[in-house]
């Protein structure tokens, strides 16, 4: 039965409607040399895993060397060599090029009339396009081939995390660019002077330390204020009109009570801050969630920006704080603004922080404390030397005279106090902070919110605030240093 649609029938006796197609002239194309199925493995890829500097398998891959037994061709691709880099105007050229394989000069020099295989295009006269992402000089033999962009080393897998960049390179093992907290450092380890200003470093002021004046709320303090003398005036007022001392007697109690809790939290708050740390629970931080306010207690280990102390020169420091203190008595000189008679003034301070490393005791895992970059930071720790200077002493050791010489200072007739606390390598530190977790790699970040210790009924302690990152380290001269 005959149909109005056309049919034909294939070479394999099927048949499909529509006329057979056509034969169409094909053009002459370039002959290539099958490459083998790699499966996925780019060492068996021949000229790809050359272009990335990988070794290929030796028995699946061509060498560069001269090729016995090869077909001559005719043309500009007569004397042209088998590499991955650009072809040099003649063989002497070409023979001082370093190539990707293993070849001598004799068979490169003999090798004019084999075939090799270029990759890359063609232009008009048959000739490999020369390709280049720098200049190249003529009359230099390069000592390896040039790559299109740069390629990381590929480093041994130590666990070794860097301060600064939280990466130690630009990519990460799944090849994507790498997150980084800061700005990009230089790699090594440099010591920083502590008269050194660097972008890594955090200064810190004397507004970081507790201070219950600061710390109490202010409407409160005035309120209080502002009850005391309405009930002060209603105690005389009652006292003078019915001769009643009750209110008086009530508001002198209360007052006095009130006064008395200011007076213990000024001189006591900074022990029982101290006291709370040390009693808050050690998290683990393998179990810790991201975001989570933990405190971690290790071992310190120094980023690749360390301190120095700017009295006792201790090398490799990741938290240095020197304060020089003065008395002023009647007639003596103010050493601040605010520095009243008969007190202790403070008239200079060098605090600073950089990033270092924690191993938790825990769990052993170390993670990278982000203390420097101008980060926020709550330091709570011990002072490791105290000298008096007496005034009118003309005994002053040499250390102490080289140091106010260096910031300028005169010690003319004053009583002085120098402090200086550190946090070296090897030190048992206390931190609290925010867990984050950026790519395997475990961080302590300052909180968004200041962290409230709430009252401490039992010591009679107000509640206070901790902002940023909190630093407990006590005196590192009296505790047996953990070398790292």
């Amino acid at each position: 039965m005959g149909s109005r649609f056309p049919s034909h029938q294939l070479s394999n006796g099927l048949y499909v409607s529509g006329r057979p197609e056509q034969p169409k002239e094909r053009g002459p194309t370039m002959s290539s040399v099958a490459m083998p199925y790699t499966g996925g493995d780019i060492k068996k890829s021949g000229e790809l895993g050359k272009m990335f500097d990988i070794p290929v398998d030796g028995s699946k891959s061509r060498k560069s060397g001269p090729i016995t037994g090869a077909p001559s061709r005719t043309g500009s691709f007569g004397g042209a060599a088998s590499h991955s880099g650009p072809i040099m105007p003649n063989a002497a050229a070409r023979a001082a090029y370093t190539t990707s394989g293993a070849a001598s000069s004799g068979a490169m020099s003999g090798s004019a009339s084999l075939k090799k295989s270029n990759s890359g295009p063609l232009n008009k006269h048959g000739e490999p396009i020369k390709k280049s992402s720098g200049p190249q000089s003529g009359g230099v033999t390069p000592s390896g081939r040039q790559n299109s962009g740069p390629i990381p080393p590929v480093l041994p897998a130590t666990g070794l995390i860097t301060s600064g960049p939280i990466s130690s390179g630009p990519l990460n093992s799944s090849g994507a660019p790498r997150k980084v907290s800061g700005p990009l450092e230089s790699m090594g380890s440099i010591k920083i002077p502590s008269g050194v200003h660097n972008q890594a470093v955090t200064i810190l002021s004397q507004d970081d330390e507790f201070s219950f004046k600061k710390n109490f709320p202010k409407p409160i303090f005035w309120s209080l204020i502002l009850l005391f003398v309405m009930g002060f005036i209603a105690g005389g007022f009652i006292l003078g009109a019915v001769h009643n001392p009750i209110l008086l007697v009530v508001v002198v109690v209360l007052f006095g009570a009130v006064a008395a809790l200011f007076i213990w939290n000024n001189c006591f708050g900074r022990k029982a801050i101290m006291g709370y740390i040390a009693q808050y629970p050690d998290a683990e931080l393998r179990n810790a969630k991201n975001g989570q306010f933990v405190k971690i207690s290790g071992v310190v280990t120094c980023g690749n920006v360390p301190l120095e102390s700017s009295f006792q020169r201790v090398p490799r420091c990741v938290y240095t704080s020197t304060s020089l203190y003065e008395y002023r008595g009647w007639d003596s000189k103010a050493a601040n603004a605010k520095h009243r008679r008969f007190t202790w003034g403070l008239r200079s301070l060098e605090r600073r922080a950089v990033d270092f490393y924690i191993s938790d005791f825990q769990s052993g895992l170390r993670a990278l404390v982000k203390t420097g970059f101008g980060a926020r930071v709550t330091p709570y720790v011990d002072d490791s030397l105290v000298i008096d200077i007496n005034a009118g002493s003309e005994d002053l050791s040499p250390e102490f005279s080289r140091w106010l010489a260096e910031r300028n200072l005169s010690s003319d007739d004053r009583m002085m106090r120098l402090k200086e606390g550190y946090i070296k390598e090897g030190s048992t530190v206390s931190v609290m902070g925010v867990v984050q977790r950026n790519d395997n790699v475990l961080m302590i970040l300052p909180p968004p919110e200041p962290f409230t210790t709430g009252c401490q009924w039992g010591k009679c302690i107000c509640p206070a605030s901790l902002e940023g990152i909190v630093l407990r380290c006590e005196d590192t001269s009296r505790n047996d240093v953990i070398p790292v």
